[in-house]
């Protein structure tokens, strides 16, 4: 059987990262990958289907931290900012600041390429199809190569960057430390297309070729939003996310029996501005669909022998479902924390913990009070979200809670004389729920265990304080 010291399965942006880092740290690195090299890391069968936002202070990390530069063409646009719009298209606010727009398919390949002539050895149109365990530790993976034969290869440490339905970590031993599943309640199911238009006036709140927009709209998106992303040669990245059971809410009271497809084709048209001419479909990556994980990451990263990046994990962001900048940041880490726990000669549990810990410093520490956040927006009709974005906070405020910091809701005094009927008081009390319970939950995380000892503790505490929060805000888009 093959050994390396450590296998990386998945070769999207977390595990090209997470290969590259570990081989540059003096690791003997196999990356695996189903598809073909020209295809590395696409998501599904129909592409590498994503919004393709990312922050530039995730692209900053990457040349920081291992020296890789980006540019035009994987960088497709650069983006001022992303704007969140109430549903009566009356109010906006700033939800993250400068980013770029990605060519995915041209990203994907550069960071695969970076992997090899970083020393990583890659393996392509290989599906991985579990881990091995021995004595309760991960050793390595199983599989079927190109060929179909089965294969076992063996590693010392493997880092799982298979996505959200990874066979990896669905295939672990029970344990207490990472589930295995992700409850549909936190799952937004999405899809975009990707076209060329023409405008026949401009209007800003619908298209903005220096702005990623964000609509909020329970009846066009309920649980979730639609998005307009800028691309290069009036094209756009177009779609949107929905949450089941908010879906199901909604078509219940509005009679209708709209699926996923279908509310994009109607967001399209409702869109005032963007008359679509044609599907760009280059590298095959014009329309899809895909499941993105809104939840909190897995409350730990590691389990003896096995360490997760990106979706497999469930890191994108809750608020926005972004999951480029925590894949971009998370492939690193896990990668430079496997080829220092391999140079040490100390690869077990204690020594790998360090990776929960670094990667909760750097990001995880806020997706918590976010989490909680989005839970609370999936609870607001579009009156109360148009109520909410005209009155209950500034924009600063907005930006702060959209980062996962912590607003003081400095106008919280004014507002009670402000606002009328009992649906828009409860509203904003639940808002100052919501805000103390993120600064709760970010406190939580600011204690994260040290050591895998403390972690049941902390864990039953912060289960806890998430129970109450899905118990007070059951989804209510209609």
């Amino acid at each position: 059987m093959e050994n390396y010291d450590v296998i990386v399965a998945g070769a999207g942006i977390a595990g090209s990262l997470a290969a590259a880092a570990a081989a540059e740290g003096g690791s003997k690195v196999l990356m695996l990958d189903r598809n073909d090299t020209l295809e590395v890391g696409k998501k599904t069968n129909w592409g590498w289907v994503c919004g393709d936002a990312v922050a530039k202070s995730h692209v900053d990390f990457v040349t920081k931290e291992i020296g890789l530069k980006f540019d035009y063409p994987e960088l497709d646009v650069k983006v001022d900012g992303v704007y969140a719009f109430s549903p009566d298209m009356e109010h906006k606010f700033m939800f993250e600041g400068e980013g770029f727009i990605l060519n995915r398919p041209v990203f994907a390949r550069k960071l695969a390429e970076y992997a090899v002539k970083s020393g990583a050895e890659y393996r392509s149109k290989f599906e991985v199809g579990g881990p091995l365990i021995k004595d309760g530790a991960v050793v390595g993976i199983f599989g079927r190569n190109e060929k179909n034969e089965q294969m076992e290869i063996g590693a010392k440490l493997v880092v799982d960057a298979l996505g959200v339905a990874s066979m990896l970590r669905r295939r672990l031993p029970e344990n207490p430390y990472i589930g295995k599943d992700v409850s549909t309640d936190d799952i937004e199911s999405t899809g975009r297309y990707i076209v060329s238009f023409e405008s026949e006036r401009e209007d800003l709140r619908y298209y903005d070729p220096k702005n990623a927009l964000i609509h909020l709209n329970q009846e066009l998106a309920p649980g979730g939003y639609g998005w307009v992303f800028p691309k290069k040669g009036k094209r756009v990245n177009i779609g949107l996310g929905v949450e089941k059971k908010s879906l199901e809410i909604r078509n219940q009271k509005m009679g209708r029996k709209d699926t996923l497809h279908m509310l994009i084709d109607d967001y399209i048209k409702w869109n005032k501005i963007l008359k679509t001419k044609d599907l760009d479909n280059a590298d095959s990556n014009g329309k899809g669909y895909w499941s993105v994980p809104v939840r909190r990451q897995f409350d730990s990263l590691v389990y003896p022998g096995y360490l997760g990046a990106g979706d497999s994990m469930a890191m994108p962001n809750p608020i926005s479902a972004g999951g480029i900048g925590p894949a971009l940041v998370s492939g690193i880490v896990a990668g430079k924390t496997a080829a220092e726990a391999i140079s040490e000669g100390r690869y077990g549990f204690e020594s790998i913990w360090k990776y929960n810990v670094r990667y909760n410093a750097l990001y995880g520490n806020k997706t918590a009070g976010m989490e909680t956040f989005r839970v609370y927006l999936q609870s607001l009709n579009n009156n109360l979200l148009n109520y909410g974005m005209a009155h209950f906070i500034t924009e600063e405020e907005a930006v702060e809670i959209s980062y996962g910091r912590i607003p003081k809701l400095t106008l919280a005094g004014t507002f009670m004389k402000v606002l009328s009927g009992i649906a828009n008081i409860d509203a904003f009390r639940n808002l100052v729920y919501t805000v103390n319970k993120m600064k709760r939950l970010n406190e939580i995380y600011g204690g994260y265990p040290e050591s895998p000892g403390a972690f049941q503790k902390w864990k039953e505490i912060v289960d806890a304080e998430m129970r109450d929060v899905k118990t007070r805000f059951p989804p209510n888009p209609i």
